[in-house]
């Protein structure tokens, strides 16, 4: 791939708020160019379309003759080479963490939507504020079915995450370890009064001496009271939408791209003129060129971004009408290739699109990724794959590990990847220790016959 192509992929993938800071990167690297104040019309338009007869096909056309000349050069978002993966070397995120988990422990598609709501709506700490009624209003389904997937939340790695309040995370942390006996029920009850180091009360309330107090004090302070701790950047980020949707007065939803998140770059072409001309050595003249054709590039870049990101957005809201107007059981099933295929781009590319691109509607915030809900655990369309399912493959790859040739967590991850079930080493070792089954170093030292 070009540098150019490279650097077209990466800005396709990245946040609007990973943009932002991209930008604010370029403009000080390259005095060529200046922030736009939102006037420039090229990259402003069109910002809007109609699921019931979309515009954006014919605004598309015309874009793609605007960048003609960066098509020869071997920079299209539809280029062959496109579907080669630019690797990025990233900390893994608490909603990353927590997805690859939904998806191995929930076959129910409903289910599994209403956790993907549940995941991008945790504050800083893991905490989930929204009630449970609100949150079945907006997906149109029972209130009992968002509180059965909340306390299935509850179980994952981290322990805690989607509690209510400290006492809920700090209940769930004391479950798992088998230690919510009536008496520690009755401490989280009342934390205000061990805030208020009340001992006397407590130990009144809890019904125990000062010994038994003390060592469930302990156990209270050696837990986690923010799950989220430990992970890169994750859904507690404020999220800005890319794209926002609203009820059309004559029919469908209007989609558009959002004005707030909109980079607004221009080319300095004044000031270029001004420095060309008066620039006398070689150098200077030819570092002069290569800024001003790098800042053209990079205000076209951004522009099809926009567009592929509108088109993309444009195209799932009209496949998913029935999911916005009728609520989450009227959801479809949608895969990238069906999306890829109507507008007539890369598989890949609606890939990229739709990773950490949000939209607003009317039903809530939901990344673009949401909407597909066919193959969310798998690799090239496969389906999901069930926790037992997955428990079983692993245990059957250790007990068939050859003892000069012991398995890694790591290890079986990249085997279960190859065979289509996406998990990470978190969970696999999670899986692993809850069958008791040793780590790979201890295994090699038992089948080794070390003590």
């Amino acid at each position: 791939m070009t540098p150019q192509l490279q650097q077209a992929i990466k800005l396709l993938q990245l946040s609007n708020l990973e943009l932002a800071e991209y930008i604010d990167r370029e403009i000080e690297q390259n005095p060529l160019l200046d922030r736009g104040d939102g006037a420039r019309e090229e990259p402003a338009e069109p910002t809007k379309s109609n699921d019931e007869a979309p515009q954006t096909s014919e605004n598309w056309e015309q874009g793609n003759e605007q960048f003609a000349d960066w098509g020869k050069s071997g920079g299209s978002f539809n280029d062959d080479a496109y579907s080669l993966e630019n690797v990025l070397t990233k900390e893994t995120t608490l909603r990353e963490h927590l997805i690859e988990q939904l998806n191995v422990e929930v076959e129910d598609e409903t289910a599994r939507l209403i956790g993907l709501f549940l995941i991008d709506h945790l504050d800083e700490a893991g905490y989930l504020k929204e009630d449970s009624e609100t949150v079945a209003t907006l997906l149109g389904c029972e209130v009992w079915q968002v509180e059965e997937v909340r306390l299935l939340l509850l179980r994952f790695d981290p322990i805690g995450i989607g509690a209510r309040n400290l006492a809920d995370c700090l209940a769930a942390q004391l479950r798992e370890k088998d230690r919510l006996d009536p008496a520690m029920q009755k401490l989280l009850q009342n934390l205000e009064l061990l805030g208020a180091r009340d001992y006397k009360q407590l130990m009144k309330i809890c019904e125990v001496d000062a010994e038994d107090l003390k060592d469930m004090v302990g156990e209270i302070q050696a837990l986690n009271p923010r799950p989220s701790t430990g992970f890169g950047t994750g859904p507690s980020v404020t999220v800005l939408p890319d794209v926002l949707m609203r009820p059309n007065p004559a029919g469908g939803f209007i989609v558009e791209l959002n004005p707030a998140t909109l980079p607004r770059v221009l080319v300095n072409e004044s000031y270029y003129s001004k420095v060309i001309s008066e620039a006398k050595v070689k150098l200077d003249k030819e570092y002069l060129a290569d800024r001003f054709n790098q800042a053209n590039w990079l205000v076209k870049a951004l522009h099809q971004r926009a567009q592929t990101i509108l088109k993309v957005a444009t195209e799932i809201v009209r496949r998913q009408h029935d999911f916005f107007t009728k609520g989450i059981h009227h959801l479809k099933p949608l895969i990238l290739k069906d999306i890829a295929e109507a507008i007539e781009m890369h598989e890949s590319t609606v890939s990229r699109v739709t990773a950490n691109k949000f939209i607003a509607t009317p039903r809530g915030l939901f990344e673009l990724k949401y909407f597909f809900t066919t193959a969310v655990g798998g690799e090239g369309g496969e389906g999901a794959h069930s926790a037992e399912a997955v428990r079983h493959r692993i245990k059957e790859l250790i007990a068939a590990e050859d003892p000069k040739a012991i398995l890694s967590d790591d290890t079986l991850v990249d085997i279960l990847q190859k065979d289509g079930i996406n998990i990470a080493r978190r969970t696999v070792a999670k899986y692993r220790e809850a069958m008791n089954i040793p780590s790979s170093v201890q295994r090699r030292r038992e089948k080794a016959g070390i003590v």
